[in-house]
């Protein structure tokens, strides 16, 4: 990236994604590190009102992710339970159960991780498991490793 300087304010530049599920809703910009030229790390801005969530409690096989509050004070909520967060608190939540989250609002967040498309994920609460960015079933649906063969 000689000679271009690609930026991001996560404080004032406008945020132009929203999700409007409900309970979940947001605004925010996913995709910085790709806007910045990354190919390593992904970084997404999320802004919640209220109560709102970014996406249901989860957690990522293979992929680490770095929480860093910017305004506000969200709740997170950990295998252990819920913790509020001031401005400025970092999180490291690692792969596997022990890094399970949730994140709600009121507050504007930064989450980086890495840009891994083919990470796996699981939702303890519905019993869902995802693969890479668009594929989720239930647990309940697994098959036998030679079903089919």
């Amino acid at each position: 990236m000689a000679g271009s300087l690609r930026r991001f304010n996560v404080l004032h530049d406008p945020l132009t994604d929203e999700n409007g599920h409900p309970g979940y809703r947001w605004h925010g910009v996913r995709g910085i590190g790709n806007r910045l030229g990354a190919e390593l790390i992904g970084a997404s801005v999320y802004e919640l009102a209220d109560g709102e969530r970014t996406w249901p409690y989860h957690m990522h096989h293979g992929v680490e992710e770095w929480v860093l509050v910017l305004a506000g004070t969200p709740t997170v909520r950990l295998p252990e339970g819920e913790r509020t967060l001031a401005a400025g608190d970092t999180l490291c939540l690692p792969e596997g159960p022990d890094g399970a989250h949730g994140i709600s609002g009121p507050g504007r967040i930064l989450i980086l991780s890495a840009n891994r498309p083919d990470t796996m994920l699981e939702y303890p609460d519905s019993g869902k498991v995802g693969a890479g960015r668009d594929l989720y079933f239930r647990r309940r649906d697994a098959v036998d490793y030679w079903d089919g063969e």
